[in-house]
């Protein structure tokens, strides 16, 4: 396999990097545009092992530490969402690509959704999952308390309430590894917060900021997908956000919650990967509910 490439770039003085793991086909040639993949707020360049193994056949796979995240600088006080969004331009730009696939995963839902948004023209494809498009008060009241734990001092006790915040623990409801992705993302949040300088200020904007998913989406394919038994946003509210971009497609996960990324991995690189490259997803992968604005259906 080629070897990963690391550049650094700056947007308004704030550094960040992105890494590229160039594509490995036989014949030389990407069989579809690079692909960037933006995820949650601790989810930097290093954390998609599994989608360069599902991708990198195919494309150029694209990971960062944008801005507040990983590495990076950390985010300026105020609004972030217009710096976001130019250092994905900018990442692009410095790509020399005309055009990315793009594949937003719960925080980075609002960056991938956002930029599509601003610049359509060089979207090849969209992908969205976990989005976060609607909070219920039952969600802002735990993580305020994970918040003021943090604000105390009491780390443990914030990875454990920010993490359980986003899981679902119902024993009623199958989730596939749900331990194990709950110690991981326990782990996660306290390795971050030991680590990194800014972690605890990009969790409180992941908690706290009420990202803009309204104005719909045209001109860009778009898959949308969501765990089935999501709790952060359930994959009803996710559907409706899904059926605003203009010939979307959704589909839920079996056995997964809002960390479907973790607990369905390799479901969900082989679900991204296809799409992205026109490749059928493997059978029984996936279940599809309803396809937005269209009947049901399985692809």
């Amino acid at each position: 396999m080629p070897e990963e490439i690391i550049r650094p770039l700056s947007v308004d003085g704030v550094r960040f990097s992105y890494r590229v793991q160039p594509h490995s086909g036989p014949d030389g040639v990407p069989a579809t545009e690079p692909a960037l993949i933006i995820g949650g707020a601790l989810q930097g360049m290093f954390g998609w092992p599994q989608m360069d193994d599902h991708l990198g056949d195919a494309a150029d796979v694209v990971t960062a530490d944008l801005p507040g995240m990983g590495i990076a600088d950390p985010l300026p006080p105020g609004p972030s969402a217009d710096l976001l969004r130019r250092a994905v331009l900018a990442v692009a730009d410095d790509l020399g690509a005309p055009r990315l696939n793009v594949f937003g995963f719960s925080y980075g839902t609002a960056i991938a959704f956002g930029f599509a948004r601003r610049h359509p023209e060089r979207v090849a494809r969209l992908a969205l999952g976990g989005v976060p498009v609607h909070i219920d008060a039952a969600q802002v009241d735990c993580w305020e308390r994970a918040r003021r734990q943090l604000a105390a001092g009491d780390r443990e006790g914030f990875a454990a309430t920010a993490a359980d915040a986003l899981m679902c623990l119902d024993p009623e409801r199958p989730v596939h590894r749900r331990e194990l992705a709950r110690r991981y993302v326990r782990r996660s949040f306290l390795h971050a917060l030991t680590h990194s300088p800014h972690a605890a200020d990009s969790l409180h904007r992941a908690l706290a900021d009420r990202p803009d998913f309204s104005g719909g989406l045209t001109g860009v394919p778009a898959l949308v997908f969501a765990g089935e038994h999501d709790t952060v946003t359930s994959p009803a509210r996710q559907r409706e956000f899904a059926a605003t971009i203009e010939g979307s497609r959704f589909l839920t996960i079996e056995e997964s919650d809002h960390w479907v990324v973790l607990e369905r991995a390799e479901e969900v690189a082989a679900l991204i990967a296809g799409f992205f490259t026109g490749r059928r997803p493997p059978a029984g992968a996936v279940t599809l509910p309803r396809q937005a604005g269209a009947r049901a259906s399985r692809t």
